[in-house]
């Protein structure tokens, strides 16, 4: 993968922990950085260590299974959920305190399950070394702390209807397609 698209997919992965991001803004109503830091720190870190995992679950077995459509599509369904999911009609304010320290956890899991099977598809791809795997869950984490952080104060400051003008699953969700169709397309027809 090239730089773009390790930034490409980061901020595809990303996308999640923003939207999420907003809705606890939202709720959160004014800046208390303490809280606010947490969730983007833990939101980072959480996309940044299931990449590492699914990796290191499948890169054992990837010379078995090395094969570009499974990284297509792992990536093309998880795009394809995303796009779906923005569709759906959500009460935008949760009743849950997005400050207490268990839904923090609860939301960081939830939200970095993508990031999990993007690791595996790392594996398939025919990343072999920690060196090679390290800068991209290191853009990984970055990007979704920081984009977790700006969907907090958008969340606080601009409140729901604006939030969901933006359609941060959507693009997410586009994102990680066209990603897959390109690994597809350069697999089946430039190598």
């Amino acid at each position: 993968m090239t730089g773009l698209e390790i930034w490409l997919l980061a901020i595809g992965l990303a996308m999640d922990c923003f939207a999420v991001s907003i809705a606890s803004g939202i709720i959160l109503k004014s800046t208390r950085w303490r809280p606010m830091l947490i969730m983007a720190f833990a939101f980072g870190l959480f996309q940044a260590i299931m990449p590492l995992i699914g990796w290191m679950c499948v890169k054992t077995f990837s010379h078995l299974i090395e094969d570009h459509w499974i990284a297509f599509g792992i990536l093309a369904f998880l795009g394809g959920r995303m796009i779906w999911e923005s569709f759906k009609e959500e009460e935008c304010c949760q009743l849950f305190n997005p400050a207490s320290l268990k839904v923090v956890l609860t939301m960081a899991v939830a939200t970095s399950i993508d990031a999990l099977a993007v690791g595996i598809s790392f594996a398939f791809l025919g990343i072999q070394d920690y060196s090679d795997i390290l800068s991209p869950i290191l853009i990984i984490g970055f990007v979704s702390f920081v984009l977790s952080l700006i969907g907090l104060i958008f969340g606080i400051q601009c409140g729901c209807g604006l939030a969901r003008k933006l359609k941060a699953e959507l693009w997410g969700g586009i994102i990680l397609v066209i990603i897959g169709i390109k690994i597809l397309i350069e697999h089946l027809f430039f190598q």
